[in-house]
């Protein structure tokens, strides 16, 4: 059977090669005018599948080395510039040891190839609900630097995406890093990513827990989910009655069931919304058994 292989629609190449150049570029600019893209492996393809309506002109960031760093600081966290691949943040020692939830999260993204060439930012700028590096950033407490001509604004990451496909980012506006915290003293994160085929697959369900508990007591609880609601969320309700409980069978048990019911999956033709939330049950549990488990 014959393979049809859509070429590019026709538009400009830019290549800014500073940060200035490239804002400048954007003032001004309008949806749909200037397409911004880093690695590219989400953009060209929908590109090339016609789910992007084609820019005037196509900008890569990939000239701006300024953007492209990984820098931690004592005290004050870890910042990602907007350049730096998945592969660079895996292959990050500080970050495998320090923010190893992270490290779980971006190293489930998808092929070697990918990661090589895509980007954590972008990973977040696309904006799907089963993006692997959200649910661990959002038990981080995250934020986005973005620029524009008109200045900085952080934004927490909870508030970045607003809706499958959708940030706040305006049109003029470019993220240069993603800043995350320092975890909370003596706790352990995990993620865990429900997939058909692994990490060559979208996930079905994802689930990061970050958690401290001393004497057995938990302390700090935060649970990421994704894959299961419009966007990345929290499982509030969870965490609310998990702290300060003493670390038993039964509150695992409830702390998985409250999680489920705060998801509102949808059905698709990859995995129902009644075993998406099922699957959001067992996999909270099994990461509180891991990151609880490991502090005893």
């Amino acid at each position: 059977m014959a393979t049809f292989y859509r070429r590019l629609p026709r538009f400009d190449y830019v290549k800014p090669k500073s940060l200035g150049d490239a804002l400048d570029l954007l003032k001004g600019n309008k949806l749909g005018a200037i397409q911004v893209y880093a690695g590219g492996t989400d953009v060209i393809p929908r590109l090339k599948a016609r789910l992007l309506p084609a820019p005037k002109f196509l900008m890569d960031l990939k000239g701006l080395s300024e953007l492209d760093h990984i820098e931690y600081k004592d005290g004050q966290g870890l910042d990602i510039g907007a350049l730096a691949t998945v592969s660079s943040l895996i292959q990050n020692t500080l970050v495998r040891e320090q923010f190893g939830v992270l490290f779980q999260g971006a190293n489930s993204i998808a092929s070697t190839q990918v990661q090589n060439r895509g980007t954590l930012a972008g990973n977040l700028c696309n904006a799907i609900p089963s993006a692997d590096s959200a649910p661990a950033l959002l038990c981080l407490g995250a934020k986005l630097v973005c620029v524009s001509h008109r200045g900085e604004r952080r934004i927490n990451i909870e508030n970045f995406i607003t809706g499958p496909r959708k940030t706040i980012l305006e049109s003029d506006e470019l993220v240069k890093k993603i800043h995350v915290p320092d975890m909370p003293a003596g706790s352990r994160g995990v993620y865990i990513k429900l997939s058909t085929r692994s990490r060559m697959d979208l996930s079905l369900v994802g689930v990061a827990v970050v958690v401290a508990a001393v004497d057995g007591v938990i302390r700090d609880i935060r649970i990421g989910l994704g894959g299961v609601a419009p966007t990345t969320i929290r499982a509030k309700r969870a965490e609310e009655m998990l702290l300060g409980e003493k670390v038993r069978d039964n509150i695992i048990a409830e702390g998985g069931r409250l999680a489920a019911e705060e998801s509102s999956p949808r059905s698709s033709h990859r995995a129902s919304a009644e075993y998406r939330r099922l699957m959001v049950e067992v996999l909270v549990k099994r990461a509180l058994i891991q990151t609880l488990k490991v502090q005893e």
